[in-house]
């Protein structure tokens, strides 16, 4: 058991699942869209529709989108820093099937960039994204994540491997999925340590790969 676990994280608001969970998740989807956020639209489950409001859910919610951490003391002002950047957020009660009932669907826009994020606060501040772009991934913001969407075809998650290794650099966990056999799929390798700037451009230069993101470490220890 760590001191995690015990303690919870350093936060601002009432509840570690309802409060720091969410801002990591908000979070998440602030560093995928790579630009500043104008529209989300937020499907809040189960019990982040019924008692999210209470516990500072949609307060963190927008703050991770304007990329605020979740000790950050502008949280509890997150609506009107959201007003004050452009963003216009709209929440809905939705119905997300057979998940965590601490889970969040995040759709927002930027000037040119849309992302699409769904994932779920498990208690302590601690968080899994399971949807990015529509696609299934796995990953908890507690490592450098590299996310990269491609045309599905032979030795393309090799290549990506032999990429990262190059770099000097380990994988811890990876997920893939893909929409259908040569469709579109999308990889979340979770590293030991962040890319280097090069080979991320070197990524972001073959032309079978569309979307490449690199989501920093959300998570300490």
């Amino acid at each position: 058991m760590s001191l995690l676990d015990m303690i919870g994280p350093v936060m601002v608001g009432p509840s570690s699942s309802h409060t720091a969970g969410a801002c990591r998740l908000g979070l998440v989807a602030h560093h995928l869209l790579g630009e500043a956020p104008r529209r989300a639209t937020i499907g809040l489950h189960a019990s982040f529709a019924k008692t999210g409001r209470g516990h500072g859910t949609h307060l963190a919610l927008v703050a991770g989108l304007l990329g605020y951490a979740p000790d950050d003391p502008r949280l509890p002002r997150a609506f009107q820093e959201a007003q004050a950047a452009g963003l216009t957020v709209e929440f809905r009660d939705v119905d997300l099937g057979d998940v965590h009932p601490n889970t969040a669907h995040i759709e927002v826009e930027g000037e040119t960039q849309r992302v699409t994020v769904q994932g779920s606060s498990t208690g302590g501040g601690v968080i899994l994204v399971t949807h990015v772009q529509g696609l299934g991934v796995h990953f908890s913001g507690a490592a450098p994540t590299l996310l990269m969407r491609y045309t599905d075809a032979v030795g393309m998650i090799a290549r990506i491997a032999a990429t990262i290794a190059a770099d000097g650099v380990n994988i811890a966990a990876l997920t893939c999925t893909r929409a259908a056999r040569g469709g579109q799929a999308l990889v979340a390798i979770e590293l030991d340590a962040p890319l280097s700037p090069e080979a991320l451009a070197f990524l972001r230069r073959w032309p079978d790969a569309d979307w490449v993101r690199l989501l920093p470490k959300l998570m300490d220890g």
